[in-house]
């Protein structure tokens, strides 16, 4: 497991998870799959400042806000803002970042194969 990766059972639970028990006590950055379904993953991501700009060549990333506010740079200049109960999706091979002035929390659904560093070029 990478910095910030929690072991969680990934598929067929078959039980009830509460998403912010999974990261309550969680202060520094974390990023990992809560579950899988067929070949995506549901991610829950907790930061405080920012990742680095990034893209995902051959997959889309949906984020969803539970906590706090999400900032995401696009390349070009625009940043959208997303509070709680707030998503926007990130269409393939388009740079980004993400950041925040607070812990924030949010989920991310993309391919479970997805490499989530994503390429700098």
């Amino acid at each position: 497991m990478t910095q910030g990766e929690k072991k969680v059972d990934k598929k067929g639970q078959l039980k009830v998870l509460n998403l912010l028990d999974l990261v309550k006590d969680q202060r520094d950055y974390a990023n990992f799959i809560v579950s899988e379904i067929n070949d995506h993953a549901l991610r829950i991501a907790v930061i405080d400042g920012e990742y680095h700009w990034h893209k995902h060549e051959d997959c889309d990333e949906l984020f969803y806000v539970l906590e706090g506010e999400l900032f995401i740079d696009l390349e070009g200049g625009e940043t959208v803002s997303l509070k709680p109960g707030e998503m926007f999706t990130v269409p393939a091979n388009k740079m980004h970042r993400t950041r925040s002035n607070e812990r924030t929390v949010n989920l991310c659904f993309e391919k479970t194969s997805n490499n989530i560093t994503g390429s700098s070029k």
